[in-house]
């Protein structure tokens, strides 16, 4: 695309009837405005300068053809070397090819902050055209004109005076504001982050959310901040949440901070809305299913996974601050998007100290990461993480320990068994299961924490329906520790 600035001896205007003004020459007839940058058909780029005194418009005029042709992204530019080099430093210093050159171009501006809609803006303040900055284009401004070096030492009032000016005194002294220009942020590192522009709207931010305990507890109550804090970026919001972390805001508010920013930017997963699988376990939108390769798109999901693993790392160590619930959903986004092993085992571990609170369509975690083999693979697959929640049950047992130790709390083990039981009556269908897995799973909780054995036993007549009789024999061991002999004895006639 070719974009040329020109300014051309207009004849004398004329007046419609409406009293539009109208502009000839001999190549174009334009309806224009004061200060208009006009993109014409013929991929022209054509600049009236206009102005205005009272109801008489003179026009600026001049016949000086562009001695300077600068490519932006794929916008080619031809203007005047003038107007520029007073004004850019950075123009002043590069070096230029000679005339004539094949490329097309004199110059082109590689990874130019804000691409050529920004060097549209540039190109006006170089001409004397007044510009108008807004939140929405101070950012990238300010980076293009530390860029182009528009210093003071150019020129005064240049422009990295005028974006500072603007951004200081306008912008962060607006929560509106601030928040647009730290979401404009995200296309425009290193630059933003160099120039302090990131660092200074999240410091206005922390402070305007943290701005003493009255004035917290009635941010809370209105809960305006946490939908705006939502809408950014991970890194941002990352530093946001962070820093509230380290002035103390309780660990509740922090917690709904992460839980709708993973409700926001992840996925759904509930899987209550979905269907019933073939083994009778739900189906969720992991999509852990046979045949094939899953398409996925690398990029999303690369980003997908550092979110996950940036939320995780901010969550707060106390049992209140997120429910269990949230944490297993978590755990189901770390595996099926191949987050940190480390990361894994860390969510692991805060499940397991709140365990009681969770129910059996949470512990539905899926075995593959996105875009993994299953059934063309060799290996036999559950269709459900089966080691991830022993290790869960293990810390479990390990905290519940150490909680009876120091405080002499209440066991919750009864608790659990139901809810282990029941997990074991989903899994049981699945004839991927081995009887070691099984078995496991079954004897890990104590034998006098189960006050009912119920449970276990219709797990264990779900699980014998597809056993054979040396599968039957093998599983005697788990029932002759918890059941009755009639009961595994009636279970082993069925088999036989």
């Amino acid at each position: 695309m070719q974009k040329s600035i020109q300014l051309d001896r207009p004849e004398s205007p004329r007046n419609d009837s409406n009293g539009t003004n109208h502009v000839h020459n001999q190549r174009i007839v334009e309806t224009e405005t004061a200060d208009g940058f006009k993109k014409k058909e013929q991929s022209c780029f054509c600049l009236f300068v206009c102005l205005c005194f009272s109801s008489v418009f003179r026009f600026a005029t001049c016949q000086i053809p562009t001695d300077l042709s600068i490519q932006v992204e794929d916008v080619t530019f031809h203007v005047h070397k003038y107007p520029l080099v007073s004004k850019c430093g950075y123009l002043r210093t590069v070096e230029l090819p000679p005339p004539n050159s094949h490329l097309g171009y004199d110059l082109k501006l590689e990874k130019f902050p804000g691409g050529s809609e920004t060097f549209e803006i540039i190109l006006k303040f170089c001409y004397g055209l007044p510009i108008s900055l807004n939140p929405d284009t101070v950012a990238a401004t300010r980076c293009a004109s530390e860029f182009l070096d528009m210093t003071e030492a150019m020129e005064d009032g240049n422009l990295i005076a005028k974006t500072e000016a603007f951004f200081t005194f306008v912008v962060l002294s607006s929560w509106n504001d601030t928040v647009t220009v730290l979401r404009s942020c995200e296309i425009l590192s290193p630059w933003a982050e160099n120039l302090q522009i990131v660092r200074r709207c999240c410091d206005s931010i922390i402070s305007k959310i943290s701005r003493g305990n009255s004035a917290e507890e009635m941010l809370i109550e209105e809960n305006w901040w946490l939908k705006d804090v939502t809408t950014l970026h991970i890194s941002h919001f990352l530093r946001i949440i962070t820093a509230l972390r380290a002035k103390e805001m309780k660990p509740e508010i922090i917690g709904s901070c992460i839980i709708r920013y993973g409700e926001k930017w992840l996925p759904s997963t509930d899987t209550k809305t979905e269907g019933t699988g073939k083994y009778g376990n739900r189906i969720n939108d992991f999509q852990v299913m046979s045949g094939r390769k899953q398409e996925t798109n690398i990029g999303q999901n690369k980003e997908r996974r550092t979110i996950i693993e940036s939320l995780a790392s901010i969550l707060p160590p106390q049992k209140e601050a997120v429910p269990c619930k949230f944490l297993l959903w978590m755990l189901k986004k770390a595996i099926v998007y191949a987050a940190s092993p480390v990361l894994v085992l860390e969510l692991e571990k805060k499940i397991g100290m709140v365990l009681e609170n969770a129910s059996v369509n949470d512990l539905l975690i899926p075995t593959n990461s996105v875009g993994e083999q299953t059934i063309d693979s060799t290996e036999k697959q559950t269709m459900h993480n089966l080691e991830a929640v022993q290790r869960i049950l293990d810390y479990f047992l390990i905290y519940e320990k150490q909680q009876l130790q120091q405080q002499g709390l209440k066991s919750t083990a009864s608790n659990i068994s139901k809810l282990v039981d029941s997990y074991l009556a989903e899994i049981a269908s699945d004839p991927n299961v081995s009887i070691d897995k099984f078995q496991v799973l079954a004897e890990s909780l104590p034998r006098e924490a189960r006050a009912s054995h119920d449970g276990l036993y219709r797990a264990i007549d779900t699980y014998l329906q597809s056993m054979t009789v040396e599968g039957c024999a093998r599983l005697w061991t788990v029932g002759s520790s918890h059941l009755t002999h009639a009961h595994m004895q009636h279970k082993m006639t069925g088999c036989l």
